[in-house]
């Protein structure tokens, strides 16, 4: 009796080792079992027609709209769907054509690099490093005034390292939707002792989550490594003062403020917008003489979306990848999955440890969690499976 089944599209190297296939073969044999999904935009229709006629040579295929056909708009968006055999061969006929199209087959092969091998952040770790969250705020959604007495924060911070904490990052504003803002004094003098404290006591790198100049300088003058901005540096100054410090810097994605955010957030294609916005943030940054290697991104889970936008984002981190620079996901506890589940904040751990799974999955580089111990099993769980494949 014959056995068929069909194989998790991730083991074909293995199984084809398994078989006994000659390593040249398996080298040769692999790249035609994974296939790719690739999207461009901004293509002259005439790139876009012949972009199409090489992916069905290759006996592939490429996706172009009526118009584009019909050469009758300016630009084109292609979808390109193939094998990384396909990509090789088509790429390589690319390089001869016009229209631009060698510099996109540089592009698709920067893109399919950066997908199958992420940026690892710039803190030291394997694999999706965890991030423990500590709020000196007396109005953060979940923990705000748990940790506002400074004994209780030095407190937990350590505990938070000896449950496995890679990264500690510490903010003195809120940031949930409605909150209003703090004047830099305030948020200094709340940020300032917990750090002077810290640096000595643990080993671990200390983060600062605030969008201003003068508390990033501040924080990192005290011995903060990182830098969390959840505006994406749009401060005035905050790109330049970011390179002179020459620390890591997380710019996420936020539609509106946190008093406006969550007041009407609406999106064409929400994950487009996302990724063009962090594109064009961290082509800022760098300008600015940030080094690509200290940029991290953030989609902004819960910062300016609607429950659908939160979820279509988390089932498609792996396109962020594509980038080129390590992902963050912020995702513990938030309201959306409050919405999936009717529970409150106190009531969603089990939640944020399904969406963290996931993300481990999907090779992001951070996870931002109030539940350090929880999560950190459900990381090295996640990723000793992924090894044995």
């Amino acid at each position: 009796m014959f056995e068929t089944r069909i194989l998790s599209k991730d083991r074909i190297a293995d199984e084809l080792e398994r078989m006994g296939c000659d390593p040249r073969g398996v080298e040769i044999m692999a790249p035609k079992g994974t296939y790719r999904l690739i999207r461009a935009s901004g293509l002259d229709p005439r790139a876009a027609n012949i972009l199409k006629q090489e992916f069905l040579a290759a006996g592939a295929e490429a996706a172009v709209s009526w118009a584009a056909l019909n050469v009758s708009e300016d630009e084109s968006e292609v979808i390109m769907m193939g094998t990384l055999s396909h990509y090789r061969r088509v790429l390589r006929k690319l390089e001869e054509q016009p229209l631009g199209l060698p510099n996109l087959s540089e592009e698709v092969k920067t893109a399919l690099k950066n997908f199958d091998d992420p940026a690892e952040p710039p803190v030291p770790g394997e694999g999706t490093r965890v991030m423990g969250i500590l709020n000196v705020t007396p109005d953060s959604f979940y923990d705000g005034g748990v940790n506002y007495d400074l004994d209780r924060a030095i407190e937990r911070a350590q505990d938070m390292v000896g449950e496995g904490a890679d990264i500690i990052d510490i903010g003195g504003e809120s940031t949930r939707p409605g909150s209003g803002r703090v004047s830099v004094e305030d948020e200094i003098d709340r940020v300032l002792p917990v750090i002077d404290s810290l640096v000595d006591k643990i080993d671990v790198p200390l983060s600062i989550d605030t969008h201003r100049p003068k508390v990033a300088e501040a924080a990192v003058d005290a011995g903060a490594s990182m830098i969390n901005d959840v505006y994406g540096l749009r401060d005035e100054g905050m790109r330049e003062t970011v390179a002179t410090l020459d620390v890591p810097v997380v710019i996420m994605h936020m539609q509106g403020t946190p008093e406006t955010m969550q007041d009407d957030p609406r999106y064409d294609d929400v994950i487009t917008e996302i990724y063009r916005y962090l594109r064009n943030r961290a082509s800022q940054a760098e300008e600015a003489g940030i080094s690509p290697s200290n940029i991290i991104i953030d989609p902004g889970i819960g910062f300016g979306k609607r429950i659908h936008h939160n979820l279509e984002i988390i089932s498609r981190l792996e396109e962020f990848n594509s980038m080129g620079y390590p992902v963050l996901l912020g995702a513990s506890r938030k309201s959306f999955l409050g919405q999936v589940l009717d529970k409150k904040a106190d009531e969603r751990l089990y939640g944020s440890l399904a969406v963290a799974a996931l993300a481990v999955q999907k090779k992001v580089g951070i996870l931002r969690v109030h539940d350090v111990h929880e999560t950190v099993d459900v990381v090295r769980t996640i990723q000793a499976m992924m090894r044995d494949r």
